[in-house]
């Protein structure tokens, strides 16, 4: 059975089906999510997004807070002010305390769970709206850190929608919406749920401590290499990207992303075989690593193997139909 072949017959029996939420799920949680408003030390108004994870506790990011004079959320018209907060500046995850909070916990779920190309969603405040607003996406990475995995998802998201539930379909939370890189073709991540469950248990205090900084917002040298690869893939820096991706392997020898990238630098250097094999290498590891198709078919497409990237788009249509359509054509 040609190469090829084997690719698509493992995919077709190892990927499992995720039925997308429907929106009687969406619409339930919208009466689990709060708007956070500050006052800053500046006198300026800021805005974030919230969420319930257990009676009178909500989460959401601790830059939210940054630099505040004064906190509160609103949700389903009224507005409530916290006694108490908890804080994880490292991670970027911080519980405020409610006495009273008529709001319904959701359930949290576990972001280890999740599988690449898994359907996802957010409830929040993009922009500030006056009522939270939904979006949808699909994990397209997962980065191991500090026992927890970031969640990179295709669902972009704007000012004011950090904090935001990120759900499976089944209505779990596993993560917020925290940051997106720099620059053009934005990456847009989300903080484990795993860390709000271990911040549950810490003790509180009475304001606002700020201790720190949240470690994507460290200096260069200090952020995790999925971070760090960003700035070379922006600016086609190629053998810069393969430099750091190596770097990134050395210190994390299975992560299947460092080598995804040694790939694409190789690819654009290339070395065509080296990057190819690689990409099947991915592909055995994981077949839901559309990435690593859309990187075969560009090869298929340079050498002329027709039947072989219309196979291999294919299989990103079934994968991600934005990003079929994004391939380059023939």
């Amino acid at each position: 059975m040609p190469r090829i072949l084997i690719l698509l017959f493992t995919m077709t029996i190892t990927c499992v089906a995720h039925a997308e939420a429907t929106m009687d799920t969406v619409y339930q949680l919208k009466g689990s999510v709060a708007k956070v408003h500050s006052i800053t030390n500046a006198g300026g108004h800021g805005v974030g997004s919230a969420v319930v994870v257990a009676e009178n506790l909500v989460a959401t990011n601790c830059h939210v807070l940054a630099n505040t004079a004064g906190i509160n959320i609103t949700a389903m018209g009224e507005t409530y002010v916290p006694i108490a907060v908890k804080e994880d500046w490292r991670h970027d995850v911080c519980i405020l305390r409610f006495m009273y909070l008529p709001l319904k916990p959701v359930v949290l779920g576990d972001e280890k769970n999740l599988e690449y190309e898994q359907s996802l969603f957010t409830v929040g405040f993009p922009g500030g709206p006056p009522k939270p607003q939904s979006t949808f996406g699909k994990v397209k990475a997962l980065y191991p850190l500090d026992d927890g995995y970031i969640i990179r998802t295709s669902a972009s998201f704007v000012l004011g929608a950090s904090g935001s539930p990120i759900m499976d379909d089944e209505g779990r939370l596993v993560g917020l919406d925290t940051f997106k890189s720099p620059g053009r073709n934005s990456y847009f991540y989300g903080v484990p749920v795993k860390w709000i469950k271990a911040l549950l248990d810490a003790p509180e205090h009475e304001k606002v401590l700020q201790a720190g900084v949240p470690f994507w917002d460290a200096p260069e040298e200090q952020m995790p290499f999925f971070m760090r690869i960003v700035l070379p893939l922006q600016n086609d820096d190629w053998a810069k990207l393969k430099q750091t991706a190596e770097e990134w392997l050395k210190q994390e020898p299975s992560n299947v992303e460092a080598e995804y990238y040694i790939a694409l630098a190789q690819q654009h250097l290339g070395d065509l075989a080296t990057a190819e094999s690689i990409y099947h290498k991915i592909l055995v590891q994981n077949p839901k690593h559309t990435s690593s198709l859309i990187g075969l078919a560009d090869i298929a497409r340079q050498q002329g193997r027709e039947s072989e990237r219309q196979l291999l788009a294919m299989q990103v249509k079934a994968l991600d139909e934005d990003a079929a359509e994004s391939m380059s054509p023939q």
